[in-house]
């Protein structure tokens, strides 16, 4: 790593808190123990699922790439917070892994710090990607791996409660027609929205389909356009169409006050669909709609595979085979299934879809999502995300007009 690039990573992890306490991991495969494994015999990976032992689906598809590629597989599995700080660790120790699949915000810190290398030099090819969902992974004109499949928000609505209310679901087009249709719920007696605006990256991440559904940027916080946004959200509130519970709420405890059947509406992601069929009442899922009509962008959740620098560059020929097997097409369907994902391929995305046709709406709404750090923010991210839930939750609990606390947001990410 040359002198440039060993700045670049002290100041990436500068912005990270490196803690001293070791991730859960799993293992799959033969392979030493050692970071890299026993030589070019053994390749080692880097995950974020340590749900995923030994005996699951994924590990078996980490195995069964490695035979094909010739190599053993040594898998490590952190939590996704471990995962950045353990990289940048070895990063700096020129003992990064040979595959490293990462939370998409984080590809761009990484690629700031000189960790990763672009798919120009590792030769992924990622011409089927979704142009949309590849933009996570990019920084500086230039694109640092593939995603590995997507998730992203939508409005879960219980249908008995529409019903009872008198609301056509067909209706809910825009922020207008979706207001009303609070308003009848609530006539009828019933509950209209929950989600979650808790003072995190939750927060920032449940908003952001309405601020981008509005039209606002990211770049641009205090825009009419964003206050459009936060004036909604406030509106709900004061109307009694949301919960004051929605300030403190994570994505998990609104969904429980869903999961009550009171709600309307809740706006949560593809990850709870499991829990969406053992509810107890019929429901139906809807793409987060923009402020005058269509699907807002809601923010794209998963994961990318990437191709960490090494030391030793004849390393990278068997790790790009690794990568390819893993988000082939013939491989990325029962990944994706597992991991409760929307491919990242129009391909298996329809395949997805003719074997569960529940899962058209989530693929539209991933046909329409943005990532985070697109727009070429790269770590300006995590700065504008913070003084965003933090305009979101003084503006919800009435400490500041949505106009202020956006102007104030503005001020201090410049």
């Amino acid at each position: 790593m040359d002198r440039s690039s060993r700045r670049r990573l002290v100041a990436a992890m500068a912005l990270s808190t490196v803690t001293a306490v070791v991730g859960a991991a799993c293992s799959s495969g033969s392979g030493a123990t050692d970071t890299k494994g026993a030589g070019n015999g053994s390749y080692t990976v880097w995950d974020p699922y340590p749900q995923f032992d030994k005996a699951s689906a994924w590990a078996k598809l980490l195995d069964d790439c490695g035979t094909k590629a010739g190599v053993g597989i040594k898998r490590t599995a952190f939590d996704t917070g471990d995962l950045t700080n353990k990289t940048l660790l070895a990063a700096q120790q020129d003992n990064a892994p040979d595959v490293l699949i990462v939370d998409n915000p984080v590809v761009s810190t990484l690629a700031e710090a000189g960790v990763l290398t672009t798919t120009d030099d590792n030769k992924l090819d990622t011409s089927k990607v979704d142009p949309n969902l590849l933009a996570a992974g990019q920084s500086g004109g230039k694109t640092y791996g593939t995603p590995i499949g997507a998730n992203t928000l939508a409005l879960y609505y219980n249908k008995s409660v529409l019903k009872a209310a008198g609301v056509d679901v067909a209706s809910v087009k825009d922020w207008t027609s979706l207001t009303a249709a609070l308003a009848k719920v609530k006539s009828a007696g019933k509950k209209g929205i929950t989600f979650s605006a808790i003072g995190t990256e939750e927060g920032s991440f449940q908003f952001l389909p309405w601020f981008w559904g509005s039209g606002a940027k990211l770049t641009e916080l205090d825009s009419a356009q964003g206050e459009s946004a936060l004036a909604l959200w406030t509106g709900w509130l004061k109307k009694g169409y949301a919960p004051n519970s929605v300030i403190n709420n994570t994505q998990t405890t609104s969904w429980q006050e869903f999961a009550t059947g009171d709600y309307a509406f809740a706006e949560n992601g593809t990850w709870q669909l499991a829990n969406a069929d053992k509810a107890g009442f019929d429901y139906g899922v809807l793409p987060v709609p923009a402020s005058s009509g269509g699907n807002a962008p809601a923010p794209t959740g998963g994961e990318f595979v990437t191709l960490p620098v090494q030391g030793d560059t004849a390393r990278y020929a068997t790790a790009q085979k690794l990568v390819s097997c893993l988000t082939s097409t013939g491989n990325l369907d029962a990944t994706d299934t597992a991991l409760s994902y929307v491919a990242p391929t129009a391909e298996v995305q329809n395949r997805q879809v003719a074997a569960k046709a529940g899962l058209k709406p989530w693929v539209d709404a991933v046909r329409a999502a943005k990532g985070r750090t697109s727009d070429d923010l790269g770590t300006e991210y995590p700065k504008i995300s913070q003084q965003l839930w933090k305009a979101v939750q003084s503006a919800l609990s009435g400490a500041e007009s949505p106009e202020d606390a956006l102007s104030r947001a503005q001020s201090a990410v410049k």
